[in-house]
């Protein structure tokens, strides 16, 4: 189990990617509002408090500040093989 920090300034996102395929990922805004989208799913907006999880395969084609003037901030806590160490994987396209 590893937690990882995701800290965006105003208008901060991280570009497309993937997780290990053992990985399950539960993440919790603690601060500002974060706008998400996995597989074919919908973009949505998480407040701080509310959380949402992926399963291993999932596409994280989103994952953003929904606001362009404040931080935002979520940690993922992730279930994942002990033998993984690149958490994340950028889409090459």
């Amino acid at each position: 189990m590893r937690g990882v920090l995701v800290e965006y300034g105003p208008g901060g996102f991280s570009a497309a990617h993937t997780h290990p395929s053992s990985a399950f990922i539960y993440a919790t805004v603690l601060e500002g509002s974060i706008t998400s989208k996995v597989n074919d799913g919908p973009e949505t907006v998480y407040n701080a408090g509310e959380n949402f999880s992926e399963v291993p395969g999932d596409h994280h084609g989103v994952s953003a500040n929904a606001s362009k003037t404040k931080p935002a901030k979520l940690l993922a806590v992730f279930v994942v093989d002990t033998d993984e160490t690149q958490l994340v994987t950028p889409d090459t396209k």
